[in-house]
Formats: structure tokens, sequence, C-alpha cells
């Protein structure tokens, strides 16, 4: 359980992720589901309950993550924002060099290493939180809404991106959304949760094959099939979430 003072954000959560599991989590806003995330980053500690992550026992980062938001340095490069987590870990400077220009050069980015922020688009600014966060190789990347404040046609891009870079080491990866649609595109496995407190409300089996091609995916009954029956229960706990905002 996770409780802000007389607020429950999180009630009764059991939950299991395989390592290696591309897991989705949706559900209303309000849900608690980017506290779910923060505690299991270690930035935020439950209430009562334990967390147990199984660590890779490399030397690498129990995890890293990418926000809804920026969170480029504005005074770093491309590259040295991309090289970061590496830097401050002490990595040797052939493996940063490796694992950087893998990692930009995998989201496009190569050609702009040597720009800053300002000077990029939203959609490769987290292009670039995207190439820092496998640069660094964490056990577990845990994905706050990554993609939403882009606009359809860049979400599409980042999507695919996400996928072909993902398939490369199946790492653990955590990911928010509000898209059923994008739940559905990119997760092994999803879970709903209920309005708040946030807890499971029901865990749903992605069978679709990998690689996934989006443009192709979307056109199989199947997909179709899962993007409904997601929706009809998310939609009851929206609803909920709805109604006791108006009630308050």
């Amino acid at each position: 359980m996770c409780c802000y003072g007389d607020f429950v954000a999180l009630d009764r959560m059991t939950l299991d992720i395989p390592a290696g599991q591309f897991f989705v989590i949706v559900g209303p806003s309000g849900c608690g589901k980017t506290t779910l995330l923060r505690i299991l980053a270690g930035l935020d500690q439950p209430s009562s309950g334990t967390i147990e992550i199984s660590a890779s026992g490399q030397d690498r980062p129990g995890n890293a993550m990418v926000f809804q938001g920026d969170s480029l340095f504005p005074w770093m490069t491309v590259w040295d924002n991309a090289a970061y987590g590496l830097k401050m870990r002490r990595a040797p400077p052939s493996q940063i060099q490796e694992a950087v220009s893998h990692y930009l050069d995998r989201t496009g980015l190569t050609r702009f290493a040597k720009l800053y922020p300002h000077q990029l688009s939203g959609g490769m600014r987290q292009r670039v939180s995207i190439a820092r966060a496998f640069a660094n190789d964490p056990d577990i990347l845990l994905m706050d809404e990554p993609f939403s404040a882009l606009d359809a046609q860049n979400r599409l891009l980042l999507q695919e991106e996400l996928l072909r870079i993902w398939e490369e080491h199946r790492k653990t990866v955590v990911f928010i959304t509000h898209s059923v649609d994008e739940a559905v595109i990119l997760g092994d496995r999803i879970m709903v949760m209920t309005a708040q407190p946030g807890s499971l409300k029901t865990l749903v089996d992605v069978s679709l094959p990998r690689p996934r091609d989006i443009m192709e995916l979307q056109r199989e009954p199947a997909y179709g099939e899962l993007v409904h029956n997601l929706w009809t229960s998310l939609r009851e706990e929206v609803n909920r979430a709805k109604q006791q905002t108006e009630g308050g």
C-alpha cells in the first residue's frame, strides 16, 4: 500500500513481472500508475508491503526511467545526454563510445549528436531519452507515458523505434500509457488498474506474434478484439474515477 496522509494511492496489489517481459499498465487518471512506477524506481517508498526486484548481478544499474516530459539536460549535447548515465557510473570510455554510438544510430540521432535539446523537436528529445536509458543498460526500463505529448505521426514512429530496440535484448520494461492501442501494440502483458485507490483489476496476455509491424498488426482481427476487450474493462474504471471527481 502507498499512502500520503489520509490519501491512499495504491491498495492491495500483488504483482509478478517476469524478467524480459514488456509489461504495460493502463488505468484512469489518478489511479496511482505513476506512483507505482516511482516505487519501482526507488523514488517513493510504500507505506506497507514489500517490493522485490531480482538484480542481474552484473555491473549495471537496477533501473532507468523515461519520463513523460522533457528530462534532458539543456546545457548538454545529444551525445552527452545519452552518455550521462554511463559517465556517472564511471564506465570505461570505450564502453561509453560503443554504447552511445549504437543507440544514437538505432534512434536515428547520429547526425544530431552535437546539437542541444532546444535545437530538437519534441519527438527527437524523447528519442534522446530512450537512447540514454538503453545505453545505460539497466536491468529494468521504466517508462511513464513517454509518447503522450507527441503528435500521432511521431508517436507511431517512436513506437516502432522502441519495439525495434527492445527486440535486441528483451529488457524488462514497465510502461505506463493512457492509450489502449499503444498497450496492445507494445505489450506482452497488460494490467488494467482500478480507479483510486489503485489496485489490480485484471491482467491481459497479448499473444500477438513478435516482431510486430504496427501497420500490419492493426489490420488483424485479434488486435481489434484485444483493444475492444481492454477498453470495455477500462471504461468502467474511467467512469468510476469521473464519478469520484464529480462527487468530490
